[in-house]
């Protein structure tokens, strides 16, 4: 997030799109629930009609993996009617020319038909937007779950850019992350191209940095591997050992037996997890990790914030904390950790990490510091690019060409699918399916479908329905409901036993890898 998250109840604009807010991130839209009360404008833009499309002053509906084609069209209307902010365009970014020249050729009449939402609804967005004094763009996998992840991404950075809502307080673009410590995950270097705080794996000086600092004498510079990469090298036989910690990929990833296909074909497969999760018991070992409350650490969360975790109960039985497991074996192939505490293990942090530098336990007794903090006496920052000072010197416009998903509708395959959560549950169900009150909640899957797609399917709410795709089928019962439009329809992702992402397409976006988990085609068929 540029922004922070108590910061919403000061935006007079919140724009939310590809976010399920109330279900996935209630504390957040606790927060936009105080802005509405302090008279903020609320507009939504998602497929599905989610809880927090309730309060809206304006929802709008659009197709699967059409985010491009509306924003760009949003944005025609914000440089015609002079909505644009000249003025911080012209001191703070770059590219802006490009951008305008593909801005101008966009038609909002191909914007509607391409993305389903009448051109009057196109121009209220943009001009609700496009006034406001502090406007905030919120965002969630709904966007980044697609082949044009990135370029959604890069959308919205324009459009918060040619308004001039960016580095102040109340504005930004800010995505919230699908997990607690996903952030701090990244941070810490848990991606296939950079070291912690995002240092380029490619660059040698970083490298050689490391290396010092981990007392080695070289670390690679090629670039790793990401998840769907991992599983096709092993079809390849190019990876022979996994290790999968915290991570359920037989029920999140896509094409899902495609996923368990490889896991039983890979030479070793060890997995770190709190309970013995479908993937676990594809594992030749499994190692019990240690839950929130059995450790002491740090998270950083979506707003960049970082906060201790503090042990409240001793692990459970023969469980470790995940930093001692990868210690000891650490240990065993002959590089000697040696760490004692995680204090021991976030000083090195700080060292390492420009963002981290001025961030200590001893700093963290409060509310936590949100990066970047880059010395010992600095508050923190709590909204980036501050006066369109931004990090990569101007902000950069992107010219985006809308391109369609990488599946689409047809006769064999005429229904659009996308995926989500419940307010029950958390993920794969890895967690929440063990608490009984829970799993009572929403004890099993279901498909929502249009009143008028039942009927002509003759099938009633509770029916039971085959749902196939092109890589897989799963049976389960429908909701019969008008969140979803007709054409379209939604499943939870948190069930083994009607496990959408079989169905879901592996087809990822070229520059993130992330897969297209939130748009695929398939049919029903009446059981």
């Amino acid at each position: 997030m540029t922004n922070g998250v108590a910061e919403l109840e000061h935006s007079d604009v919140i724009f939310i799109i590809g976010s399920n807010t109330a279900t996935s991130h209630p504390l957040v839209a606790t927060r936009i629930f105080r802005a509405i009360e302090n008279g903020a404008k609320v507009i939504v833009v998602d497929p599905r009609k989610n809880q927090i499309a309730n309060f809206a002053n304006l929802y709008v509906r659009h197709k699967p993996g059409t985010d491009v084609a509306l924003l760009n069209g949003m944005m025609k209307v914000i440089l015609d009617t002079g909505l644009a902010d000249k003025a911080f365009v012209d001191a703070n970014t770059e590219g802006f020319e490009e951008f305008k020249t593909l801005i101008d050729d966009v038609s909002l009449k191909d914007c509607s038909a391409i993305t389903g939402v009448p051109v009057s609804q196109i121009e209220e967005l943009a001009k609700i937007y496009g006034k406001a004094k502090s406007g905030s763009i919120v965002y969630c996998m709904g966007i980044t779950q697609h082949t044009n992840g990135v370029n959604n991404v890069k959308s919205l950075a324009n459009l918060a850019m040619v308004t001039g809502n960016i580095g102040r307080k109340g504005t930004g673009v800010n995505p919230l992350r699908g997990q607690n410590n996903v952030q701090g995950a990244c941070d810490m270097g848990g991606l296939p191209n950079v070291f912690p705080g995002y240092q380029p794996v490619t660059i040698g000086a970083a490298s050689k940095k490391f290396a010092e600092a981990w007392g080695v004498d070289t670390l690679p510079t090629n670039i790793g591997l990401t998840i769907p990469e991992i599983f096709k090298g092993i079809e390849n036989d190019e990876v022979h050992g996994l290790w999968i910690m915290g991570e359920n990929p037989v029920v999140s990833d896509p094409d899902a037996d495609h996923v368990k296909k490889a896991l039983k074909k890979v030479d070793f497969l060890l997995v770190q997890d709190i309970f013995m999760t479908p993937t676990a018991k594809l594992a030749d070992v499994v190692l019990p990790g240690t839950s929130f409350a059995e450790k002491d650490g740090t998270f950083a969360n979506t707003e960049r914030r970082v906060t201790r975790v503090r042990k409240a109960v001793d692990p459970v039985g023969n469980s470790k904390p995940d930093w001692e497991i990868i210690q000891e074996i650490s240990n065993r192939f002959g590089y000697a950790m040696g760490y004692e505490n995680p204090k021991q293990i976030f000083d090195e942090i700080a060292r390492v990490t420009p963002s981290y530098t001025g961030i200590s336990y001893d700093r963290l007794e409060g509310d936590g510091i949100q990066w970047p903090c880059p010395t010992s006496s600095h508050p923190g920052t709590p909204y980036l690019h501050k006066d369109g000072k931004f990090t990569r010197g101007k902000g950069l416009f992107h010219a985006v060409e809308y391109k369609p998903p990488a599946e689409v509708v047809d006769g064999d395959y005429p229904f659009w699918m996308t995926t989500g959560r419940v307010y029950a549950h958390y993920h794969t169900g890895t967690m929440t399916r063990n608490s009984l009150s829970l799993d009572r909640e929403v004890p099993e899957g279901f498909l929502e479908i249009n009143p008028q797609d039942a009927a002509a399917l003759d099938v009633l709410d509770g029916h039971k329905i085959l749902v196939a795709s092109r890589r897989g089928e799963i049976t389960t019962r429908i909701m019969v409901t008008d969140r979803v439009d007709k054409g379209v329809v939604f499943m939870p992702f948190h069930f083994e036993e009607a496990n959408v992402n079989k169905l879901t397409n592996p087809a990822y976006d070229p520059i993130a890898k992330i897969p297209e988990l939130k748009v695929c085609a398939v049919s029903l068929t009446k059981v």
